[in-house]
């Protein structure tokens, strides 16, 4: 007897035990668009001294560390991204201005010696106004920022009511010099000040005390910065003079904003669409393969389980993409189960002598090739997706990718161990797969010819792009935020509000090109590029014009930005086309490679169409779903194909377009449940997972529904007029593996 299945339990119970061990000894890290914060991306740039360069952006990185730290912000996080990107997450920090301000801020430190006051006419780099406005002429640099070893906010109420910062410096003797050679000068007069430069603003230039003696200068290395400051502005120049100087300035190209109570509420969104989700695939699966349908349902539910414990070891940052990446694989678990059974159900209708057990084990053999094709074909998507995606949709890619290896394992592990334990316990009958299923009966009684109405079909393709091509050329796209640059906030309303009072408020608020939309309480406003002070300024006017609102989401994109990532999503699609059309021709044939991609171009046109003609909008969000529908379309196609090749090689006389759709009627079944555990799962996140999982379903459904109508009526089609004007021979059949030979008569004593 095999010990093959002994082995397949042992380290089923082995993955299990380590993924529950993992899940409930580990805790998630939770993105910012689930526990509410601040997320700054800048970007270094040249200076007249310095190169922004990987080592630069590495200092600045320290730099930014220290600030944040400084600030006192629960748990930040700051890491570079590429060579000149460094990204700073700032949990609970709601407030963008405040951030941006101390956390971006260059803060070139200096003090220099006051060389007197400053003609009217007088311009150059040393010529700035005090705090008074007056004009200073400044000389070199005697003390830089880089001297000072620590800062702090102060009052002292003997002296006063305000606020000053004391400053240590390094070099006691360079501060002693300075206000030295300052002292020998007359009170009174501008030469015996000190002037601290910010930014290339002064903002303070104290005069040196009468009490110190000429050359005697100020010992101790410290001093304090005077200028009527609140303790909020005292302890921000603390931060800044503290954390040092930047080495080359920052630009900051994104933001984004989330309130604490989104978050809250898209995780419980996205637990209710699992839950629901799962609950009508479990439903489905076991109406349909009944006990070995159940069988497959906790496999489901170990899949769960193990893509949440692969999360938590890999650190993954769960986003709310990331959560619909999650959901979304359980129907990419669902199909290998489907794929497995189904031919299951074919090998013991065609040999029911040998039993169920052997039946499952060629079922498992065979699915085998077309499940590994769908795999990669996804994962090829989930790759692009975090190479070239920003945001919180590089975490559906992470979690996309996690949730296929997992079904891997689900379907081919743990489902096969829980099957092959019934199998030899129960009747074919009750196990499921004992009869062919009414969608296979169906097929099997009708027996409709498809490919002899092939060009009819593609004729009808056309049709249905040309429509695509119309919508887009008579409404355009609405590309989001995300690849225009510009704001996008959203509040939310006390009660609900018309969309056209909404749209008056926002225009009198002085941004009458604002793009206003409404939808119950919600108030999203899309403009250009906006500062932080308009952004505060909108929220007062609708505040006073629609009642009390309150600010959930705040994305600032830079129009750099943008247009790199508009660049990045249409070299995502282009490579993610090229790579299917390579993997299939390779793993196939040119001509089946060619109709599987012309036949996604179709599918691709139907949802970019839809979103044109519906208006909904294109941006990250819908990137990952349209990287999704290519994986799940070429998916759909690897199987026919496969069954294709199989067919053809053992019929090679038989006529290609006959063998084509023969494929196709055997692989419906698995076609339609497949689709169905699908559609159960993006049904639950349109109807749970707000406004923009919605649109993601929207675009999944779109682009399942025309994926699956197009592996029949155009891939197959196309196939078929394709092998007809080229001249290869049909694929050879399959040689039967031999067993190795054996010595003695394997009889045991």
């Amino acid at each position: 007897m095999s010990r093959a299945p002994v082995w397949r339990a042992v380290v089923a119970c082995a993955v299990i035990a380590t993924a529950f061990i993992l899940a409930f000894t580990l805790s998630p890290r939770l993105g910012l668009d689930l526990r509410g914060g601040t997320q700054l991306v800048f970007e270094t740039r040249d200076s007249p001294t310095a190169k922004a360069d990987s080592e630069a952006t590495d200092r600045a990185l320290d730099v930014l560390r220290r600030r944040a730290d400084a600030l006192g912000v629960v748990d930040p996080t700051l890491v570079r991204s590429g060579e000149r990107r460094i990204i700073v997450e700032l949990p609970g920090v709601l407030d963008p201005r405040q951030a941006a301000e101390v956390i971006g801020r260059t803060a070139q430190l200096a003090f220099h010696p006051v060389r007197g006051a400053a003609g009217p006419a007088e311009q150059g780099d040393t010529v700035l106004p005090d705090e008074s406005g007056t004009r200073l002429r400044l000389g070199p640099v005697a003390v830089s920022g880089d001297a000072v070893t620590d800062a702090a906010a102060r009052s002292d109420p003997q002296q006063g009511p305000g606020w000053f910062v004391t400053v240590d410096f390094r070099d006691a003797g360079a501060w002693q010099r300075l206000t030295g050679a300052a002292a020998c000068e007359a009170p009174g007069d501008p030469k015996r000040r000190v002037a601290i430069v910010l930014d290339r603003e002064i903002i303070s230039s104290p005069q040196v005390d009468p009490s110190v003696a000429c050359r005697a200068g100020m010992p101790g290395g410290s001093t304090r910065i005077t200028g009527s400051f609140t303790q909020q502005e005292a302890d921000e120049l603390a931060v800044l003079i503290k954390g040092g100087a930047l080495p080359v300035p920052l630009t900051l190209v994104e933001q984004r904003t989330v309130g604490p109570t989104l978050g809250e509420q898209a995780i419980e969104a996205s637990a209710k669409a699992g839950v629901a989700g799962l609950a009508l695939t479990t439903l489905f699966i076991v109406v349909v393969y009944r006990v070995v349908g159940l069988l497959a349902a906790v496999a489901l539910a170990a899949y769960g389980l193990i893509s949440y414990a692969a999360l938590l070891a890999l650190g993954a940052t769960l986003t709310l993409p990331g959560l619909a990446g999650f959901v979304l694989a359980i129907g990419m678990a669902v199909d290998a189960n489907v794929l497995v059974f189904e031919r299951a159900r074919e090998e013991y209708g065609r040999r029911p002598g040998r039993g169920l057990r052997a039946a499952l084990d060629r079922g498992f053999r065979h699915a085998w090739s077309a499940i590994a094709d769908s795999g990669i074909t996804t994962l090829v998507a989930a790759g692009l997706l975090f190479w070239l995606a920003s945001g919180p949709v590089r975490g559906f890619g992470v979690t996309l990718a996690i949730g296929v290896l997992a079904s891997l394992v689900s379907a081919m592990l743990i489902t096969r161990v829980l099957v092959h334990l019934a199998a030899g316990r129960l009747s074919p009958r009750l196990c499921g797969l004992g009869r062919a299923g009414w969608v296979r009966t169906w097929v099997v009684r009708r027996g409709p010819d498809l490919m002899a109405r092939g060009r009819l079909w593609l004729g009808l393709a056309g049709v249905l792009t040309a429509a695509a091509v119309a919508g887009l050329v008579l409404h355009g796209l609405n590309v989001g935020v995300e690849f225009t640059g510009g704001r996008l906030v959203e509040f939310a309303a006390s009660r609900p509000v018309g969309g056209e009072a909404a749209r008056q408020v926002v225009s009198g608020a002085g941004h009458p090109q604002a793009v206003v939309q409404v939808s119950g309480e919600a108030i999203t406003v899309r403009t250009g590029q906006i500062s932080a002070d308009e952004v505060a300024g909108l929220e007062r006017a609708l505040d006073a014009g629609l009642g009390e609102v309150t600010k959930r989401r705040d994305e600032l994109i830079g129009p750099s930005l943008g247009e790199e990532l508009r660049r990045n999503a249409f070299v995502a699609l282009g490579v993610a086309l090229g790579a299917q059309l390579v993997y299939l021709a390779v793993r196939f044939r040119w001509t089946f490679g060619a109709a599987a991609v012309l036949a996604l171009v179709v599918d691709a046109a139907a949802v970019v169409g839809a979103f044109a003609w519906l208006g909904k909008p294109v941006d990250g969000v819908f990137l990952a779903a349209m990287l999704t529908v290519i994986g799940y379309s070429i998916n759909d196609k690897v199987v026919v194909f496969d069954r294709v090749r199989e067919l053809w090689s053992a019929q090679r006389d038989r006529p290609f377009a006959e063998v084509v759709n023969g494929a196709i009627l055997q692989t419906v079944p698995r076609t339609v449940n497949t689709g169905m555990g699908a559609l159960f799962i993006l049904v639950a996140l349109a109807v749970f997972g707000g406004d923009s999982l919605r649109d993601f379903a929207i675009a999944l459904v779109i682009g399942i529904v025309a994926g699956t109508a197009s592996s029949a009526f155009v891939a197959g089609p196309l196939a078929v007029e394709l092998e007809r004007r080229g001249d290869r021979p049909p694929p050879e059949p399959a040689r039967p593996r031999r067993a190795p030979a054996r010595d003695g008569s394997g009889a045991v004593v």
